[in-house]
Parts: C-alpha cells; sequence; structure tokens
C-alpha cells in the first residue's frame, strides 16, 4: 500500500548505500526499538545491501559484545519472533561499536577513521546517517564534533554524498530554549540535513489520515465545522514513569506528549488540503494550523499529579514516591486542554487533549464527534441519541471505528448505536510495521515529510509555553492529584462539562 505522506511508495524509492551511526547505543531506545527496527527492515529488504551501523557510546565492549546485545533486543522486542538465525549471521556483520565519550575529540577522529575504512571495504560511498538517541543537551556539542571532523557536510557545497542528523525529542525545553538550540545546531547543520523525530508519526494509522480525509469525498465533505461538534484527542498510559525519574522531573508530561505528539496530531487532523504529497507542501499545511491556534485562556487548560491507586487490581504509588522524584514534586503527569483553530474551516469548532500517566488503558485516538442530527424525527420524549463518532485508533490495535445510529430488529423500533470497525491486523492479515522501521527508512531515503520542520516546533512551543510558565509561577497550587486507575483529576471533566459535552469512554 503506498504511503499517503510520501510522493512515491517503498518500491519506487530506493535507499543509497549509507552508513548508520547511533549516539547512545546502549541506551534503551536502541534496545527496544532501533535494533529491531533495523532488524525487519533488513529482513524486508528494505536495507541496502551496503549497509553499515555503528553504534557510539561510552561502555566499553567489542564488536562481538554489541552483536550479542543487540540479538537479544531483537529476540525481546522485535515484532517478527523467534530471530531467523539465517538472517542473523548475516546481518551481524554489518553491526560495528566504538567507543567514545561524547566530547572526545579522539574519539571523533578514530570514528572518521573508522568510517573512511568502512566506506573503502563495504562500498557506503561516504553517506552518513547519525542517530541522536542522547540527552537534548548533548545535541550541539556532538553535531559541532562531527562537522569539525569532516563527518557532516556542506549541504550546498557536497553533491556526491549527504549526511543527516536524526534528532530525538524533546527539541527544546520551551519556546527560547527551541531557538536557542536551534540556532547553535544551524551553524554546522542545514534544515535539509535535519530530522526531528516523533515516533507517532511513523505510526500507520497516522500516515493513513491524510489518504482517509482526502481520498474519500463523504470525509472530507463533512470534516468541517458545519458538520463536527468537536474534536477529542487521547493519549494515554497505564504505566507510571518507571526508571525515567530524573528525566521526567526536568520534563514533565505536558513536554514529554502533549508539545510533540499530540500537536503534531493536531496539526494532521485540522490541516487543509496540501497542494502536493511532497514533504514541503504537507508540513506547510501543518504550521499554517498551529499559526491559527488561540492563546490558550485561564480555564482551557487542567494539569494533574498521578496518587496511589489501582491498576489491574494491583497497587501502585504515587508519582512522588517514585524513584528519583522529590517528595515534594509539582511536575504534571496529567494535562486536559481546550484548544481552538481560529481559520474558516474550524471556526468554533473546540478541540479537547488530554493525555495522562497511570490511567486505566493504553490507548491513543483521535476522535471526530459529529453534531446532533435534528429531533423533529426521531426524538422521543426529548431525549437525545448519540451522536456520529468517527475514531482513529493509533495505539493499540490500529483501525478506524464509526458509530452510527441503528433501529433495532422488532416492531417497537427503538435506536441505538452501533459501530462499524476497520483493523489493520485482521484486515491486511499482519499487525502494522513499527514506527521507528518507517521513520529510519524515510531518512535513509531523504524523505523528511515525517519528520518536524523548525517552524513546526517554534510554533508548538509558542502555544504551549505560557502554560509552563504559569505553571512554574503557581507551584502546588492547581495541581490536584488523581488516583492511579482514574482516567485524572475531576477538574479535566469540568473543563469539557461546562461546553456541556463529556469524555468519551476508551
Amino acid at each position: 500500500m503506498t504511503n499517503p505522506l510520501s510522493e512515491a511508495g517503498r518500491s519506487s524509492r530506493a535507499t543509497a548505500p549509507c552508513v548508520l551511526v547511533i549516539f547512545g547505543a546502549t541506551g534503551d531506545l536502541t534496545s527496544r526499538k532501533l535494533a529491531p527496527a533495523l532488524y525487519n527492515l533488513g529482513r524486508d529488504g528494505l536495507l541496502p545491501p551496503n549497509f553499515i551501523c555503528v553504534g557510539f557510546a561510552r561502555r566499553k565492549k567489542t564488536n562481538e559484545d554489541f552483536r550479542q546485545e543487540l540479538k537479544g533486543d531483537v529476540s525481546s522486542f522485535s515484532r517478527s519472533k523467534p530471530v531467523d538465525e539465517l538472517f542473523w549471521s548475516h546481518f551481524q556483520e554489518q553491526l560495528f561499536y566504538h567507543c567514545s565519550e561524547f566530547d572526545n575529540d579522539e574519539g571523533y577522529r578514530a570514528l572518521a577513521t573508522l568510517l573512511a575504512q568502512i566506506d573503502s571495504k563495504y562500498g557506503t560511498r561516504g553517506n552518513r546517517v547519525f542517530y541522536l538517541s542522547v540527552q537534548p543537551k548533548f545535541f550541539p556539542m556532538i553535531i559541532e564534533k562531527l562537522r569539525k571532523f569532516g563527518m557532516i557536510y556542506d549541504a550546498h557545497k557536497t553533491k556526491d554524498k549527504w549526511s543527516r542528523v536524526i534528532i530525538e525529542k524533546p527539541f527544546g525545553h520551551d519556546s527560547a530554549s527551541a531557538e536557542e538550540l536551534q540556532t547553535q545546531i544551524a551553524q554546522y547543520l542545514h534544515e535539509t540535513q535535519t530530522y526531528r523525530i516523533d515516533h507517532y508519526l511513523g505510526k500507520e494509522t497516522v500516515q493513513n489520515l491524510l489518504v482517509f480525509r482526502f481520498a474519500n469525498s463523504i470525509f472530507e465533505s463533512l470534516w468541517n465545522s458545519n458538520h463536527v461538534d468537536h474534536i477529542q484527542i487521547t493519549v494515554s498510559e497505564d504505566i507510571g514513569i518507571g526508571s525515567r525519574g530524573h528525566f521526567f522531573e526536568e520534563e514533565g508530561l505536558l513536554r514529554d506528549i502533549v508539545q510533540n505528539h499530540m500537536m503534531q496530531l493536531l496539526s494532521l487532523v485540522a490541516m487543509e488540503p496540501p497542494v502536493s504529497l511532497s514533504a514541503g507542501a504537507i508540513r506547510d499545511e501543518k504550521v499554517k494550523v498551529l499559526q491559527s491556534v488561540r492563546p490558550i485562556a485561564e480555564g482551557d487548560f487542567v494539569r494533574g499529579q498521578y496518587a496511589p491507586g489501582f491498576i489491574d487490581g494491583q497497587g501502585v504509588c504515587g508519582y512522588r514516591e517514585e524513584k528519583d522524584v522529590a517528595p515534594n514534586s509539582t511536575v504534571e503527569t496529567y494535562v486536559a486542554l481546550r484548544l481552538f483553530v481560529d481559520n474558516w474551516r474550524w471556526a468554533g469548532v473546540p478541540f479537547y487533549l488530554r493525555s495522562g500517566k497511570r490511567l486505566p488503558k493504553r490507548a491513543t485516538e483521535i476522535a471526530i464527534v459529529f453534531k446532533d442530527a435534528p429531533g423533529v424525527l426521531f426524538q422521543q420524549n426529548g431525549k437525545k441519541h448519540d451522536r456520529n463518532v468517527l475514531a482513529i485508533r493509533i495505539q493499540p490495535d490500529e483501525g478506524i471505528s464509526m458509530k452510527i445510529n441503528c433501529k433495532v430488529p422488532g416492531p417497537s423500533s427503538p435506536i441505538q448505536p452501533v459501530k462499524m470497525d476497520f483493523r489493520y491486523g485482521s484486515y491486511f492479515g499482519a499487525a502494522p510495521p513499527e514506527a521507528y522501521e518507517r521513520l529510519i527508512w524515510d531518512c535513509m531515503t531523504g524523505d523528511s515529510t515525517l519528520f518536524a520542520r523548525s517552524d513546526e516546533v517554534f510554533h508548538s512551543w509558542k502555544i504551549l509555553t505560557p502554560l509552563l510558565e504559569a505553571w512554574a509561577a503557581k507551584g502546588a497550587q492547581d495541581l490536584p492529584q488523581y488516583a492511579s486507575g482514574s482516567w485524572g483529576p475531576e477538574e479535566a471533566n469540568t473543563l469539557i462539562a461546562k461546553d456541556n459535552r463529556s469524555w468519551r469512554k476508551l
């Protein structure tokens, strides 16, 4: 199936020979996502024949140690199990390890030598992808070192080979820090070489969203304020912060989830039809949505923090009892917002966003809730029937469902809602590829459609930075606790109830 967010399908896009260097190669992201993604890309024949992966990290280990560790990661976390031993015997020969501190010039000089040797022996032609799976504070330093030792090329002068950098979130801490970070890396890296990754955009349902809208006239004609009552976007997790206490104390949920994942989903849902399916045209329309978001008013946002409770019948601790969390922490683990996109398509339509940790279930969903039908025919005794809802499930069990009203068989003619349900796994007979597979492959082929452009990042921060400043000023004030296993603080229900609406039950 051709991906709507690229100009051609996989079969018509060739991957050039290249070396992928993963900074932070001993970290959790490499273990759980990047190693399985590369393995599956290789099994599916999507990696170039002349492909090498080099892990860059501070721990001392040999190439063989690194290969064995990655095999264990693939065995544990790959979508395709068990490990194909015949394929792995060849694939592992493409994996190498390089030990160095991130600030050590000699380490980068040795890396440049290693890459030159790889080019000569394996025919990778000098093409480079650098994946920065490290803390954001290391981004500018690593990029500066790579440019200093000739591994990042001048995008305007070098035509016979290329270099690209994938940058993990978060890109900045607020508006000012995001602009400062961009200023720092722009000294060494052109925008066309910069791939700011948001793994949500690699999910199959998100990629299919534009096809669903613009290739089906029955939906696009309804996708506006004339027919839509409101839109809900939910990103819920049943887990807590686990071992990420230090990270979460610095970031909080608004920076970790809302600023990137949820604002990307909002822009894709609300955008106008692009003039083409090129990366630039699609990202132009996404930016227009963010530019149109009305400043968030006092009373249109709620935060919360999870307290002790129960998940699947098991008792769990509260956020302040988690490892590496301050006992009086004021960091939010839940956010609910009401936004308005002030353009012709969405004038007056509220967008309700909610996300939280330690909620009853793991789910990501976009729900388009349509307006009530006129009540002259079927509303009896003033009772309204359920609204039509188009629900796009991003995780888990990716798919699309529609709720419509239908007559129950029999003489009494009661009306009740029924669901029309499409699931990727059951219809196509296989689970869709993992998001990181798609995104790594896109970077190798030079397609930046599913990566955030700098102006997208800046406009997103512009919307949300006032909330961060307000919360910093208030401290613990207006930070309600909610029981783990609940759907968040009661204040979030009040936020949507004042509009005579309610959150969807997932």
